[in-house]
């Protein structure tokens, strides 16, 4: 039998660091995953960094975190927005790894709960 001797387990924050190469042109974003893996996004204008940091994405990860509802649809009715719009960010957000997605069974229905997949976002501007 082990005796715990006062230390707390100190939780591993997940950092996602996204580095942003700016070149005449166009946009290139390298993510860093949690895991350690890496995935490259090409952007060629500004607007489709806008698209993924807007403040509407903003706010639904907030509620997440917040609310923590128990799925797209709750998700939806906390923000007031209409349910297509949410469910179109939440999986915008999902592909670039700032939310993840479970199924559960709610009743006699599945469906997804979002959760916040990470603690904290750092963007790292480099000008070629």
């Amino acid at each position: 039998m082990v005796k715990n001797k006062g230390y707390a387990k100190i939780a591993k924050k997940r950092t996602r660091i996204v580095n942003l190469y700016v070149k005449p042109g166009n946009f290139a974003f390298f993510f860093r995953r949690i895991s350690g893996k890496h995935e490259e996004f090409d952007f060629s204008e500004l607007e489709d960094l806008r698209r993924v940091l807007n403040n509407e994405k903003a706010k639904i990860l907030n509620m997440i975190r917040a609310k923590n509802p128990e799925s797209i649809y709750d998700l939806a009715k906390e923000l007031k927005r209409d349910f297509k719009a949410v469910r179109e960010d939440v999986r915008l957000l999902e592909k670039f790894g700032l939310i993840e997605l479970k199924s559960i069974t709610k009743g006699k229905r599945r469906c997804l709960k979002p959760s916040v997949a990470l603690d904290s976002l750092q963007i790292n501007i480099n000008f070629d």
